[in-house]
């Protein structure tokens, strides 16, 4: 796969290609749809399948104030779309410039000129250019590729969207999450220190900075960890701490902290992992002492064992 950081840096040589595009934040269920849909067309047709997407997220230059925190950073997001079936990914730097294009500009220089695309899948309420005049019909219009319009996927009365996504994480609910995304909601980087409290305590902690990616609300989860510099590497079952710590005074730092289970022995400071959600255990509270955080603490073991089995 190919991640291209501009139109430029598509080669000549390309030939012609089916496209999809969009934010793809989360490459949820509804994206995979897409991707679907899309990788059926060209697989007929014996086209490159390319992606193309926006960085930052366009909000974040239209209306910095509603601009939402990402699912997932720039790299998973490729991976995730190779996953799903994609050759290629066009990352568009989304800034005042291309957000004054028309879409008429946007079809001429993005989908004809730098991708040469024959067929364009997007979702059925799919908007582009200046001020978001353009649509579905805006690209069948055009007439020099062929278009798919993909309704919007959901269940139990809900549409599946990113925005779905962030609000079932912001509420806890890490298992609606899941079942929109397909797979577990994932938050990613390298282990740093932390107070070491949780080793003093006996559940030693892999703390991991958020890197702007959205957490789950403030509670303990059940879930895995996984180092990521080790391929191969199986998962590991984790007790997970999100939030502020509010038993110790003076805790004001928001962190993700995975306890894996029966194991003090693992050193993984400055290790990349993975760490993923898989149910609620409980909320944060405050504790009275260390006897009832410490009570606390191996019930939500003992949950996270059985709620993975």
């Amino acid at each position: 796969m190919h991640i291209w950081r501009s139109l430029e840096e598509i080669p000549t040589d390309l030939g012609p290609t089916a496209a999809i595009i969009g934010n793809f934040d989360g490459v949820h269920l509804g994206h995979q749809h897409v991707v679907e849909t899309a990788r059926g067309l060209a697989d007929r047709d014996g086209l490159r399948l390319v992606a193309v997407t926006f960085d930052p997220h366009p909000l974040a230059v239209v209306r910095p104030d509603l601009a939402p925190v990402r699912l997932t950073d720039l790299d998973r997001r490729a991976r995730l779309l190779q996953e799903a079936g994609v050759d290629d990914v066009l990352v568009l730097q989304f800034g005042r410039e291309l957000a004054s294009w028309s879409p008429a500009q946007f079809i001429e220089r993005v989908l004809v000129h730098g991708l040469d695309a024959r067929v364009v899948v997007v979702g059925a309420n799919f908007r582009f250019g200046h001020k978001a005049a353009g649509d579905v019909e805006t690209l069948r219009a055009d007439g020099r590729f062929a278009v798919e319009g993909i309704d919007l996927d959901g269940a139990h009365g809900d549409v599946w969207s990113s925005t779905y996504v962030r609000e079932r994480l912001a509420a806890g609910d890490v298992a609606a999450a899941t079942e929109a995304l397909g797979r577990p909601h994932v938050v990613s980087g390298s282990v740093v220190r932390g107070d070491q409290r949780g080793r003093d305590l006996g559940y030693p902690t892999a703390n991991v900075p958020t890197g702007g990616v959205a957490a789950p609300a403030d509670g303990v989860y059940a879930g895995w960890l996984r180092r990521l510099d080790v391929p191969g590497e199986p998962a590991l079952p984790a007790a997970i701490s999100v939030g502020t710590n509010p038993t110790f005074a003076g805790e004001r730092e928001r962190r993700v902290e995975a306890y894996v289970l029966d194991r003090d022995d693992l050193d993984l400071y400055g290790v990349p992992v993975e760490i993923s959600f898989v149910s609620w255990i409980r909320g944060m509270h405050r504790f009275e002492g260390l006897d009832e955080l410490l009570a606390a603490m191996a019930d939500d073991v003992r949950r996270t064992r059985t709620l993975l089995g």
